[in-house]
């Protein structure tokens, strides 16, 4: 079997049943209905009622569930629907999360359909590039997207930018000449494929594929065979909800027991058991966390980050390894001239002078043998050739009025053959060869050197002392042009004019690394956060880059696509650590890599903008697209999209990642403490009405609602806005193995729980010996007024002297709308009925609310003297 590249233009056209003229538009309709539309196919999104059934899939969800139901049939109508009405508000605000999230993700996509060039009825038109179909005629030029697989049939000094589906950086050059062996898609030269995008010269082409049958598509079945895993939180959450449901419910079974033997009253037990069940969870977590992470979304947003699931937020803190693409990522994404040698001297492209002959000669060869552009914001060409169009432009020479001045006559076009080109051009009268390209090709043709503004006899030493300074740029990753010239009489080149040339100098160039690359590598490595460069690009380049940025230091390892290839998954664990840039990678090597790294259990980040990074996003942790260059299976993959294309923005993110993990964890402390310390006074009083019959159920369910719902959420919301701070990147990535209730915040949680728990028992005792009906006053009142207080406490491990009161104002807001609502109760009779609590005088009013705030004086004093 052959394949399109084995095969001559006539035996293809032939095959597909084209011609040069094109589709008739019956024959293109006729295609389309039965190839299909050319796009590929959009992975299905779940609905909205699937969301919102996903957000009830949660152990703590199911018994509240389930607590509603026993509620409802034991008389308690009230607790019932408001654990109903909560678990909804909760599932829509997820819903709606999510769903905000797909929208933005949409809003990056282009608002049209890209345009195409084709031949139909013999007439050249343009189309949407959806109707492309199989044997369609297309042509393009530099500044055009390829939007189909097809083989070249006719080629002009074509080059084609393949790096979104390759790797590769630097432009192919195609031709139409038939290759006979069987080569990888980067060596098909006669081919163009979706997703490129020319960069000089032009051609036309016949389609040979479209959607899913590209090169792309094929790339997509890998992407299906990449799995999601769950961001660490969600698995600490999970494991943490089941530890917790499992508990609360021998807790419940326990109590009941307790209750029914010595009260022999069935409903009576069954609803204490509830009213514990209600006390123990913690209604609000699951809303507490989705609105944390809304919240973080919207500040990643600010931080040019768009998150398309608000879970991956905090993954970002949890980030071990961040393997980033090279090109736009770390570097601008544009060629730039670093050096300059011309008169035996090395240059910066600020320090040439148009007064010196060969400067001038140099810039008129960069110039003039070059057919790129720059109009306002549009820059169409090949990126080396127009970083030479800018060098031109600090010097104001203006490459479209130049080349009016001093017209082109006759061409000869690069071939990777001769590895260079050259143009006669009409300058001040005389007819000049100018010629650009690989240096040590273009010496062979040299027989004189223009040195400080004579020429000469070139020397040995003169090609000696040349060739030494290309292999120096070449060592540090830079791409190598020579340039050289002679004047002439012909009216028309050939390839035998190319000699006798006079060299006139070098450019270096590279993709040059952004501004604040370096210092973001900085922080990620003081973060504990290990940066690697995987790209497409050749190794040296890719060192370079790496060595610049502090991606690549001393002991550090640089392999290629063919050494991983060869190497087993023993040797790549052993080396996984010492190797910082893989270069020349191909998708399934990008799979492999994060694979290695996910089994030494990291957590990893991986960035990319090619539809050959799709497969490795989806395998990652945390995806990482860009926003600008990155293709639509790229981003369709990832659960973070870069709008800026910036690496130090994946830092800013882990950043927030970690302030956001600190601020829930901060949360459930905040939850988790007067939930324990409800139920050590539950259990308190059930074990004492063994005893004394007047010791009562200490709570209402309608209460313990109250306070999880109203009390509880809105200071623990308030608790997830505390502002984050740099000072979290000095600690190393959250181990993902590590449960988010470590030994000391379960410490302290266990400590502040009991403290809370005394007051609220002082309260109830002094209840009882008041009246019926004030224990369970004095019990909801102090436990309400201590958990808001407590609000406070829990907002960082530092006392609130080092954190200061008001820095969070958030926390001052909901303590206000607390103490609001508690009031209401309290002093709007009506209301006091409902949530039955008794009238109470000025006295009692400072009792309650001076038990309740000793607790949280207590461990603020704790909190001095452990960071004095």
């Amino acid at each position: 079997m052959k394949y399109f590249y084995q095969k001559d233009s006539e035996e293809i056209l032939s095959e597909l049943e084209t011609s040069n003229s094109g589709l008739s538009e019956n024959e293109a309709k006729s295609r389309l209905e039965k190839n299909g539309l050319n796009k590929l196919p959009e992975a299905p999104r779940p609905s909205a009622f699937q969301i919102f059934l996903n957000q009830f899939k949660d152990l703590i969800v199911l018994i509240l569930i389930v607590a509603a139901v026993i509620s409802g049939f034991t008389g308690d109508h009230e607790s019932s629907i408001v654990i109903i009405i909560v678990l909804i508000i909760n599932a829509i605000l997820g819903t709606t999360q999510t769903l905000n999230a797909q929208r933005s993700v949409d809003s990056l996509k282009q608002l049209s359909v890209p345009k195409v060039k084709v031949i139909r009825n013999g007439v050249k038109q343009e189309i949407n590039s959806e109707q492309l179909t199989v044997g369609d005629i297309i042509e393009f030029e530099a500044g055009d997207m390829i939007v189909a697989d097809a083989r070249i049939i006719e080629a002009s000094s074509l080059q084609v930018q393949e790096s979104a589906l390759t790797g590769e950086s630097h432009a192919v050059d195609k031709t139409i000449e038939t290759i006979e062996d069987e080569v990888v898609v980067g060596d098909q030269t006669n081919m163009v494929f979706t997703g490129s995008q020319v960069t000089y010269g032009k051609g036309r082409a016949v389609v040979t594929s479209i959607g899913v049958a590209t090169e792309i598509g094929k790339i997509s079945e890998l992407l299906n065979k990449a799995t999601t895993s769950k961001s660490p939180l969600q698995k600490s959450i999970d494991e943490f909800s089941k530890n917790l449901s499992i508990g609360i419910i021998a807790l419940c079974i326990v109590v009941f027991g307790l209750t029914y033997i010595s009260s022999k009253d069935f409903g009576g037990a069954a609803m204490f058991a509830i009213a514990l069940a209600v006390a123990a969870v913690p209604e609000a977590l699951a809303s507490i966390i989705t609105i944390v992470e809304s919240l973080g979304s919207q500040t990643l947003a600010k931080e040019n980050a768009i998150m398309k699931d608000i879970n991956a937020v905090e993954t970002l803190g949890s980030v071990s390894i961040i393997a980033s693409d090279k090109t736009g990522t770390l570097t601008q994404n544009k060629m730039t001239v670093e050096d300059v040698y011309v008169n035996g001297k090395l240059l910066k492209p600020d320090e040439l002078s148009l007064e010196d002959k060969a400067s001038k000669m140099l810039m008129d060869t960069m110039v003039l043998t070059n057919d790129s552009f720059i109009n306002g914001d549009q820059k169409v060409g090949d990126p080396t050739e127009l970083a030479l169009v800018e060098l031109g432009r600090k010097y104001n020479i203006i490459e479209q009025d130049y080349r009016e001045n001093y017209p082109r006559i006759s061409e000869l076009p690069f071939d990777s053959v001769r590895k260079f080109m050259s143009t006669l051009q009409i300058v001040n009268n005389e007819k000049v060869m100018l010629t650009k390209g690989a240096t040590d090709e273009l010496l062979k043709k040299c027989s004189h050197i223009l040195l400080d503004g004579e020429v000469r006899d070139i020397t040995k030493e003169d090609i000696d002392q040349i060739l030494v300074q290309n292999y120096n740029f070449a060592e540090e990753g830079l791409r190598v042009l020579g340039y050289a010239f002679k004047v002439t009489d012909k009216e028309q080149l050939t390839f035998d004019d190319e000699n006798n040339l006079t060299f006139v100098g070098l450019t270096s160039m590279i993709d040059p690394p952004r501004v604040e690359s370096k210092d973001a590598v900085e922080k990620a490595i003081k973060a504990g956060i290990k940066p690697i460069m995987i790209t497409g690009d050749h190794a040296i380049t890719a060192r370079s880059i790496a060595r610049k940025i502090g991606i690549f230091q001393e002991g550090d390892m640089v392999i290629d696509g063919i050494t991983l290839e060869n190497m087993t998954d023993e040797e790549l664990a052993r080396d996984l650590e010492k190797i910082s840039v893989y270069a020349r990678v191909a998708p399934e090597h990008k799979i492999r890599i994060v694979n290695a790294w996910q089994a030494k259990g990291k957590i990893v980040g991986m960035s990319g903008d090619g539809v050959n990074d799709a497969p490795a996003l989806k395998q990652a942790d945390i995806g990482i697209a860009m926003g600008i260059t990155g293709s639509e299976v790229s981003k369709d993959a990832a659960d973070m999209i870069l709008i800026d294309d910036n690496f130090a923005t994946i830092v800013k993110a882990v950043t927030v990642g970690r302030n956001i993990f600190t601020n829930i964890k901060n949360a459930i402390k905040y939850l988790l403490t007067g939930n324990t310390g409800a139920i050590f006074v539950v259990i308190a009083t059930t074990l004492l009405a063994f005893f004394d019959t007047k010791y009562v159920v200490p709570f209402a369910a309608i209460q313990l609602l109250f306070i999880n719902l109203v009390t509880d959420s809105l200071p623990a919301i308030a608790i997830g806005t505390e502002p984050g701070t740099d000072e979290v990147l000095k600690q190393a990535p959250r181990n993902p193995k590590e449960p988010i209730l470590t030994r000391s915040t379960f410490t302290a949680i266990l400590i502040e729980a009991g403290l809370i728990a005394i007051a609220v028992f002082i309260g109830y005792y002094i209840g009882i010996n008041t009246g019926e009906g004030y224990a369970t006053t004095f019990a909801f009142l102090v436990l309400c007024l201590a958990r808001l207080f407590n609000g406070f406490s829990c907002r960082s491990d530092l006392p609130l002297t080092k954190i200061g009161l008001f820095t969070n104002k958030n926390t001052i807001i909901a303590f206000l709308i607390g103490i609001t609502l508690v009031s209401i109760i309290i002093f709007i009779p009506a209301i006091s009925s409902i949530f039955k609590v008794m009238s109470l005088n000025g006295i009692q009013i400072l009792t309650i609310v001076g038990l309740a705030l000793a607790p949280t004086i207590v461990v603020q004093v704790i909190k001095i003297m452990k960071n004095r």
